[in-house]
This record gives structure tokens, C-alpha cells and sequence, in this order.
């Protein structure tokens, strides 16, 4: 579980050729603690799980919380745009957005010049309220990543944009 055995490396070995073996290392090989994947999700989930915790207090969900950091930001979203941007399944979405807008914080509007599409933006309650929370969120965001120096930072961020263009199923 602790790391590549092997010195050619982990994302990328020569093609030993048809006769020689897969060049592809075995994830023995790799280790868990160097698959990327596999530490993302442990953040990831650590992250939410801490979040979840901070604002149990605030009825505000990891979901609700998304949605106010994403309208907090930019306004005018579809469903289908704050869904990809909070990383939510647009069914839950909706449920989310049903709630957040029973409770004031959010609005749905028919979108100028196309009144099939409906936007979604915070409402001044909800701002309050992601006010009110932010400086937890951006503690826990602190906390992440003590030890980490600004270009440390920068150049994590700049891989995880190179990521995300090679996976990412959708324009935004």
C-alpha cells in the first residue's frame, strides 16, 4: 500500500512491445497511496463528511451548501447547469432546490427571451445565510491544506483543471 515499485513510474512506462507484457503497472504496483483516484475520494469524502458535521447545526445540507457556494458566485443557472457545478444528480437537485426555495434562499425565474427555461439565483436570505457560514468553510478549506505552500497550491490546482478537461462530460 505504499507506493510504485517500480523506478519507470505510474501514469506513464514505455511500450515494452508485443512479446514482453501489458506495459500498464498492476495496481500492487502502484500502491493505493499513489492512485490518485483513490486519495481523491478519500479527501473528498473526509471533506464532506466534516462539512456535514459543521453545519448540522444550520439545517443546511452538503447539497444546500454547494448550491448557495455556486450562487454565491454566479447567478442564472439552469438545473441542469447548478447540478454539474455542485456535483449533485439532477433529481436530488430538484428535491434540494424544492427545499432551499421553501425556505427562502433560493429563486426560480423564467429566463428572458426563452420562458421554457427556468434560472435559478440565491436569494438575499440565502446570502445571509452562506455569509454566515462561509468563514467555517473556508477554516475547514485552510485546515485542508496547512503545510501547503502557495505554489504547492497553485500547481495542484493547475493538475486538477488538466483533470478535469480530460474527464469531464460536459462544456461547463
Amino acid at each position: 500500500m505504499t507506493g510504485p515499485r517500480d523506478s519507470t513510474g505510474v501514469l506513464h512506462r514505455p511500450d515494452p512491445g508485443p512479446d514482453k507484457g501489458a506495459a500498464r503497472p498492476t495496481m500492487g504496483e502502484i500502491g493505493l497511496n499513489h492512485f490518485a483516484p483513490y486519495l481523491m475520494n478519500r479527501v473528498i469524502a473526509r471533506w464532506n463528511a466534516n462539512l456535514a458535521e459543521a453545519l448540522k447545526g444550520h439545517d443546511v445540507s452538503t447539497a444546500k451548501m454547494r448550491v448557495l457556494a455556486v450562487l454565491s458566485v454566479t447567478g442564472g443557472l439552469t438545473i441542469n447547469e447548478l447540478s454539474v457545478f455542485a456535483v449533485t444528480e439532477p433529481s436530488t437537485m430538484s428535491r434540494t432546490l424544492d427545499a432551499m426555495e421553501g425556505q427562502g434562499l433560493i429563486r426560480r425565474e423564467q429566463r428572458a427571451g426563452d420562458l421554457r427555461v427556468r434560472e435559478i439565483s440565491i436569494t438575499e436570505e440565502g446570502r445571509r445565510l452562506f455569509d454566515l457560514l462561509w468563514p467555517t468553510m473556508h477554516d475547514m478549506f485552510g485546515q485542508m491544506f496547512e503545510g501547503v505552500g502557495e505554489a504547492e497550491y497553485q500547481g495542484f490546482i493547475a493538475t486538477l483543471r488538466k483533470v478535469l478537461l480530460n474527464i469531464r462530460q460536459h462544456q461547463i
